[in-house]
């Protein structure tokens, strides 16, 4: 197994940095208990810097949008720790989902975008404790409890949307705390040590958290469940073939307080969804890692996800995606860290009032593991 080890650990941080379908930042936690120090802790950051920007649709009377899509940061940590041979535990503090849109030029009165002027924000915490029994030298099944919080802020402002109660282009705010609730994760695996060869199946359960809009009524946002098949095996001395594929049903994802609304064609303001997914969505990495030294080795990595051709949200803005990313590892008895660099070519994606074209993101990573 030592071997491979090193090539493998070249995938973990490349392929969390994500641009990932729906608001996705960050992959299955469960990984953590496959790792074979006693005692092992990790700390990882990213940064992603995503380029998504349109042009209005024929015979909307608007400016470009700019870039939209706002640089963020992402943080992790986690601590992993071998109680026998048969039983390991973990525990790891993670932000899953998030979005940051910013419409920064003007509004639609100032000759600016349709939805110039708006901005939102969804961010969460995540905490998700773990355990992991070894039935055998080659099977393996794994669970535990999340506990994740949701919150965030919006300001819409457009000529096609306002407060329910306030009537057309009115601007319409909403703050909302983090709500937690509880989720959980189930997995199973299936391992043969000498190839370097696992084969591991994780279900993520949804989350549904409880919000009130600006008149006090009630409102839910979910975040849906997940399934994330990992894989990899020995392909030849220090040399290791890897992927992932994952299902997350975006679809069960959508913001609708009870008052907003926008125009509904030959009807007229309704209440409607903020941000919503149209499709659920398949999530698919390859990558191949090599070991060139005792200390040092890196990994390439590929990922995809489908251009589904449906509209999108005018605070998304993309529709799948094609990746290239490059990772390198340092390890040794005590420490590894792998660095990672990715790119992203987004999709081409159109809302109900822009085109949005030519958009990529880089994605940038630092994840250092301490061994005891």
């Amino acid at each position: 197994m030592k071997k491979y080890a090193m090539a493998a650990t070249a995938l973990a941080t490349a392929a969390s940095m994500a641009n990932a379908g729906g608001i996705e930042r960050r992959g299955d936690p469960s990984m953590i208990l496959f790792e074979k120090s006693r005692v092992y802790l990790e700390f990882s950051a990213s940064s992603i810097d995503p380029q998504v920007s349109g042009s209005p649709l024929a015979g909307v009377p608007t400016a470009p949008t700019g870039d939209i899509q706002e640089r963020y940061q992402s943080f992790a940590g986690g601590l992993k720790y071998q109680l026998n041979d048969k039983i390991a535990l973990a525990l790891v503090i993670d932000e899953p989902v998030g979005a940051s849109v910013n419409y920064q030029l003007p509004t639609v009165a100032g000759g600016g975008a349709f939805f110039g002027g708006s901005n939102a924000e969804l961010n969460t915490i995540a905490f998700t404790g773990m355990a992991k029994y070894q039935a055998s030298e080659r099977f393996s099944v794994y669970g535990g409890l999340r506990y994740i919080g949701l919150g965030g802020s919006v300001f819409v402002i457009s000529p096609a949307t306002g407060p329910t109660l306030t009537g057309p282009g009115a601007p319409y705010s909403l703050n909302e705390d983090k709500d937690f609730q509880f989720g959980y994760l189930l997995g199973a695996a299936y391992e043969i040590p000498d190839i370097a060869l696992r084969v591991a199946l994780t279900y993520e359960s949804k989350t549904e958290h409880d919000f009130d809009d600006n008149t006090g009524a009630g409102f839910e946002v979910k975040i849906p469940q997940a399934f994330t098949l990992h894989a990899q095996t020995g392909i030849a001395a220090n040399t290791l073939l890897f992927g992932s594929v994952k299902w997350r049903e975006w679809t069960d994802f959508r913001i609708q307080p009870a008052d907003f609304s926008s125009v509904a064609p030959g009807v007229g303001f309704v209440n409607t969804a903020i941000a919503s997914e149209p499709e659920d969505i398949w999530t698919y990495e390859l990558g191949i890692g090599r070991r060139f030294t005792e200390n040092w080795s890196g990994a390439f990595i590929l990922g995809y996800e489908k251009d589904e051709g449906q509209p999108v949200g005018n605070l998304s803005g993309k529709d799948g995606y094609i990746s290239y990313g490059l990772a390198a590892t340092y390890e040794n008895e005590h420490i590894k860290v792998t660095t990672g660099i990715r790119y992203f070519d987004i999709g081409n994606a159109n809302s109900s009032v822009t085109s949005f074209t030519n958009n990529d993101a880089f994605a940038f990573g630092t994840k250092v593991g301490f061994k005891f």
